[in-house]
């Protein structure tokens, strides 16, 4: 099905319909294997593009399905429930797309070319992280250098960088210090080069078929019109910034909220499957499996609601002020610690068999793991809630 047909026959939003049982049977079919290999999902990639998956929040007159943040949180939690590898892959893709109708609706249209490009079937990738840069989107140690014509030679070196073997176009930033009006955070969008190499070193725990490889950037240039956005560094009100948090926050939850989703339902299949020896009646009779499984529904119950909440209120440009970097990251950081205890329950529920290398919430239980790593670290997290309910720190 083309891009244009999904959008017209799924704009009413059915998630089964985007993403129906078959394609993601045969997702989780293939996440074991690329778990095994350390291999990026190149066949899911490309179904998800002939689905049109990577423009969902491309307006239609662009080319893409229009869908809301809201509506994009829930697909990528059905998603991550049969692929996460894919699902947090993809994400960063979205996060691009995702800022560019942020932007948009907001009256600014700096990333229409995104948009375009997404519409077309071309892949962005997001390459912000830094190894020990704990400032993220407000400090960076690469290199931007003004190249005299409007736009910047970046050199630097930036790690976690997803969707390495296929991205088209690279969003990352860096410090300009050299300009009459230094320093100054650029932000811009960068073709694939010579000047950038992509390492292959992604060799982790878990979510392996990111291939979330390291990059190096050596004098890779973005011309004029790919520079977004020249701001000042440290915390910024700029509607670059807000984007950038608020789609990566959210769309990260997303995911590691439909990964517990699955442990849920892998933990509620197995006990319903197994039975007693000792009294020969299933597991899902036994009085600490239900309590348990009932502890992993309340957490869960929790998240999905919360997201929703969130991902609306940026669609519809509530203004919750100062309060949005701590609701937004106090929002991830709840996701993950709910996905990490579910899936630890999860495992007891199915006993040792889950321990095995082939086991999916063995699989599972390395996956989740990353959701730590990710920004907002747990450490800026209370360090954002503490702030909004206590003041800052007094020097």
């Amino acid at each position: 099905m083309s891009a244009p047909a999904a959008a017209a026959s799924i704009r009413s939003f059915d998630p089964a319909a985007w993403l129906p049982d078959d394609l993601l049977e045969r997702f989780r079919a293939r996440a074991v294997e690329h778990d095994r290999t350390n291999t990026f999902p190149e066949a899911d990639l490309g179904e998800l593009r002939d689905l049109g998956y990577l423009a969902i929040l491309v307006p239609e007159d662009r080319g893409g399905a229009g869908l809301t943040l809201a509506e994009a949180s829930i697909l990528q939690q059905r998603l991550a429930g049969a692929a996460p590898a894919t699902a947090l892959a993809i994400n960063m893709h979205l996060v691009w797309t995702g800022v560019a109708a942020v932007l948009a609706d907001r009256g600014i249209d700096d990333l229409a070319f995104v948009q375009r490009g997404a519409a077309a079937g071309e892949v962005f990738a997001f390459g912000i992280s830094e190894a020990g840069n704990d400032l993220v989107l407000f400090g960076s140690d690469t290199d931007a250098t003004p190249t005299g014509d409007g736009g910047y030679a970046f050199t630097g070196t930036k790690i976690f960088t997803s969707l390495a073997p296929v991205w088209a176009h690279l969003g990352v930033h860096g410090l300009d210090t050299t300009s009459p009006d230094a320093p100054m955070m650029v932000f811009a969008l960068l073709p694939r080069s010579d000047a950038i190499v992509t390492r292959d070193d992604w060799d982790t725990v878990g979510m392996r078929g990111t291939q979330s490889r390291t990059t190096e950037l050596h004098g890779a240039v973005a011309s004029a019109e790919r520079v977004v956005r020249r701001i000042p560094p440290g915390p910024s009100p700029d509607p670059l910034i807000f984007g950038i948090f608020s789609v990566f926050e959210i769309l990260i939850a997303s995911v590691y909220t439909g990964i517990a989703r699955r442990a849920l339902d892998v933990a509620v299949e197995t006990a319903h499957r197994k039975r007693s020896k000792k009294s020969g009646a299933a597991y899902s009779q036994d009085p600490d499996i239900r309590r348990r499984v009932a502890g992993m529904a309340m957490a869960y119950d929790a998240l999905p609601p919360q997201l929703q909440s969130l991902a609306r209120d940026v669609d519809e440009q509530v203004d919750h002020g100062a309060r949005w970097f701590s609701l937004l990251a106090g929002l991830k950081h709840r996701a993950v610690v709910m996905a990490k205890g579910v899936v630890d329950d999860a495992l007891l529920v199915a006993g040792g068999s889950s321990y095995t290398s082939g086991s999916e919430l063995g699989r599972l239980y390395r996956d989740v793991m990353a959701g730590m790593f990710h920004p907002s670290d747990p450490e800026s997290a209370h360090s954002a809630l503490a702030t909004a309910w206590l003041g800052p720190v007094h020097s």
